[in-house]
């Protein structure tokens, strides 16, 4: 079966909806904390109870001859460095829903928040926002409710998106990179970041050897991809995916770099070694306008070095995996959030039932009968249901198979499934009910991102920052007041997070989303096409 097409927006709407134009930064205050750093002093602001430092580098400029490259060390600074406001977000296109373009490429910067006076060392949490690696920035997520609820210390990153962070060409290969594989900037950049928590965590009151990786939809996959890159060992020590499934694959070398080399002839740079060259000497806004025109994938390259060496399932199987605690989730409909996108207006049943056949062939008539469009409040309900379920890497049943295969390697696991239908959307669409769609969950960790808590969602959000904070401290989620989160050992061991008496409980999401239906449909398909 193909996957809907709505898909491939993945999080862009995410960031966008919450992104907007970067803020303004506020005035610097005439004296605010001082931290040392590797690379020199930072000055950072006291508000709301919490440090911030914001915009610290953490990388080279990837500029000129370093666009394409592995990050490089950030050159030391003197005096005091400015790190009392954001930087810049690295260099995306306009999302479908008005997020502004930036076509600047230095843009390496991380953020540090910390409570007011912490005692040490705390925990430190690292955050890879989402937007399909394709658009946003780490300033966007406010981290202040969960340093100063759940003591510790967050660090938001910045982190090549796109053509710059996920361009597969192999005439980047070369130099100090020749045997480097092509493709996967995003993620070396993010462990640049990780080894700058190593050296520096100690400096704003956190404990280098108690670090947290977590992230959302891109985010997640990037996290994903950490857990069984051989290169991330030793830089954290546990992980929370949230809204993308750890078991689905990775672009392949020779797929990510033919896409690489149409690109590339497309803007006149074919052949090598000449391509990288002609590929730099292009400007940015090209670059970023043409790779998002022409549909590019910004997924992760499995195969080629130690970095990302095997596809995610085989590594699993093998064992070659961190085995660190994970946290490892996703929405009750995280579909919904993407079908107004493919279809804006409202579709009849009839076009539901033809869409569904395009997509299924000769199973559609069970989809049909298994989701019939009159059982939900709209037909665009009822696929939306369908792809969340199963058949996407947000689906259900896809985190499910990977909550088994973790589980089966050794990791201990903690699976959750956000649920609260009232929860504010990322987009409003007049007459749709958006229920508990994809980034939802983002408003009850970093409160405000989408809109204010009422009474209860805000107890939902005070259980959720203590669950994932405790979860850093200990590798056990637990929260005041809170239902015990049962340790992943079958699909009734999910905890479903949801407002009201009851509403945090554990859930059978196999039952929930028919995954033995699927997974028997599937298996029918592998054979008949196998």
């Amino acid at each position: 079966m193909r996957r809907p097409k709505a898909v491939l927006f993945l999080a862009v709407v995410v960031v966008a909806a919450l992104a907007g134009a970067v803020p303004g930064a506020a005035k610097p205050a005439p004296a605010g904390p001082i931290a040392v750093t590797d690379r020199g002093l930072v000055r950072g602001a006291v508000d709301d109870g919490v440090r911030r430092f914001q915009g610290i580098p953490y990388a080279a400029a990837p500029v000129g001859e370093l666009r394409w490259r592995s990050p490089r060390p950030a050159r030391p600074w003197p005096g005091v460095y400015d790190a009392t406001r954001p930087r810049s977000q690295c260099a995306q296109p306009a999302s479908p829903v008005g997020g502004v373009p930036s076509y600047v490429e230095d843009c390496l910067y991380l953020n540090v928040t910390t409570p007011k006076r912490p005692r040490r060392p705390l925990p430190v949490m690292v955050w890879l926002h989402g937007g399909s690696n394709v658009s946003g920035a780490g300033h966007i997520y406010d981290a202040g409710t969960l340093a100063s609820q759940g003591d510790v210390v967050v660090v938001t990153v910045n982190y090549r998106l796109g053509v710059f962070g996920w361009l597969a060409h192999p005439a980047f290969e070369s130099g100090a990179d020749r045997a480097r594989q092509a493709g996967n900037y995003g993620l070396l950049d993010q462990q640049a970041a990780l080894r700058w928590v190593r050296h520096n965590a100690v400096f704003f009151g956190g404990d280098p050897r108690n670090v947290t990786l977590f992230g959302e939809s891109a985010g997640a996959l990037d996290s994903c991809a950490h857990l069984v890159s051989p290169a991330a060992a030793g830089l954290f020590h546990k992980a929370i995916p949230q809204s993308y499934s750890c078991t689905d694959p990775f672009r392949t070398e020779e797929a990510a770099q033919a896409e690489a080399a149409r690109f590339a002839t497309a803007l006149g740079c074919a052949g090598e070694p000449g391509a990288a060259d002609c590929l730099r000497d292009l400007p940015a806004r090209t670059l970023v306008d043409r790779f998002q025109s022409a549909g590019m994938s910004a997924v992760p390259v499995a195969g080629g070095d130690d970095l990302l060496p095997r596809q995610p399932r085989e590594a699993i199987e093998r064992g070659q995996i961190h085995r660190v605690p994970v946290m490892h989730g996703n929405t009750l409909d995280e579909m919904r959030l993407f079908i107004p996108l493919q279809f804006p207006e409202p579709i009849s049943a009839e076009q539901y039932a033809a869409v569904v056949r395009e997509d299924f062939g000769a199973a559609a008539e069970e989809v049909l009968a298994r989701y019939p469009a009159e059982a939900y409040p709209s037909p665009r309900i009822a696929l939306a249901t369908v792809y969340s379920d199963n058949g996407t890497p947000l689906s259900t049943c896809q985190h499910l198979d990977a909550y088994r295969a973790l589980a089966a390697a050794g990791v201990p696991v903690h699976a959750y499934q956000f649920a609260d239908r009232t929860a504010s959307p990322l987009v409003d669409v007049p007459g749709y009910e958006e229920g508990a769609e994809h980034g939802t969950e983002l408003n009850y960790l970093w409160p405000n991102l989408l809109g204010p808590l009422d009474g209860a969602q805000r107890r939902l959000s005070d259980a959720m920052v203590g669950y994932w904070t405790s979860f850093a401290h200990t590798g056990t989620p637990a929260a005041p007041g809170a239902p015990d989160w049962p340790r992943f050992r079958d699909s009734g061991d999910v905890l479903s997070l949801d407002i009201g008496s009851g509403g945090i409980r554990p859930t059978d999401v196999a039952r929930q989303s028919h995954c033995a239906f699927w997974a028997d449909l599937n298996r029918t398909e592998s054979s008949t096409f196998g």
